[in-house]
């Protein structure tokens, strides 16, 4: 069992479900669709929900023994960068939502080992970080703009797509540049050498 947990304060924000009307009867439910502003924070380095673009939920609520169970969607058009080339990405993206949320007297009852609970407060609930993590877990790491991206050249750094296909750069590989300098240094010497014996 777990302690005393310290009193939460109501949560704020446009993802705040206010569900005084749902109450506490097991198998009361209302759906809920809503648009609503994305946060900062909704996305990877790569790809994002833009601050304060629109996110739908179509969502049920319903009231169960231990809180309320939030199932439905949340979909976003997405921004970013190809991994391989750093053209803009654009795409659009749906996720699935189950969470519970706890009531505060069954929160109690959970283990201080177990992973942090959703908590029902003051009859609202926060799906913000729900939402958040759905997303993320469902974002490619390595988003493309296209599945055959070629990426950039390594030399230059032009898009591979945009250069023409012998598209190449002459490049000493560094390994044998100590070798290069021996030989330049023994030609030179030769004909130095050369040179010296037919003058005399």
């Amino acid at each position: 069992m777990t302690g005393h947990r310290p009193r939460r304060q109501t949560p704020r924000g446009p993802f705040v479900l206010d569900i005084r009307e749902l109450g506490r009867r097991p198998g009361a439910m209302r759906p809920v669709r809503v648009q609503v502003p994305a946060a900062e924070d909704m996305g990877t380095p790569m790809l994002w929900v833009p601050a304060g673009g629109p996110v739908d939920l179509d969502l049920r609520v319903e009231s169960v023994l231990e809180g309320v169970l939030v199932s439905g969607t949340a979909s976003a058009d997405l921004v970013g960068e190809c991994a391989r080339c750093l053209d803009e990405v654009r795409d659009g993206v749906t996720v699935e939502l189950r969470e519970l949320f706890y009531y505060p007297d069954r929160a109690e009852e959970i283990d201080d080992d177990e992973e942090d609970v959703l908590v029902v407060v003051d009859d609202h609930l926060d799906l913000a970080p729900v939402v958040r993590d759905a997303l993320v877990l469902d974002l490619p790491l390595s988003p493309l703009c296209d599945p055959d991206c070629e990426g950039l050249c390594v030399d230059c750094g032009a898009r591979l797509a945009d250069v023409e296909p012998n598209h190449s750069h002459d490049s000493a590989d560094p390994r044998w540049a100590a070798l290069s300098a021996l030989t330049e240094a023994g030609t030179a010497g030769d004909a130095a050498a050369r040179e010296t014996k037919e003058k005399s």
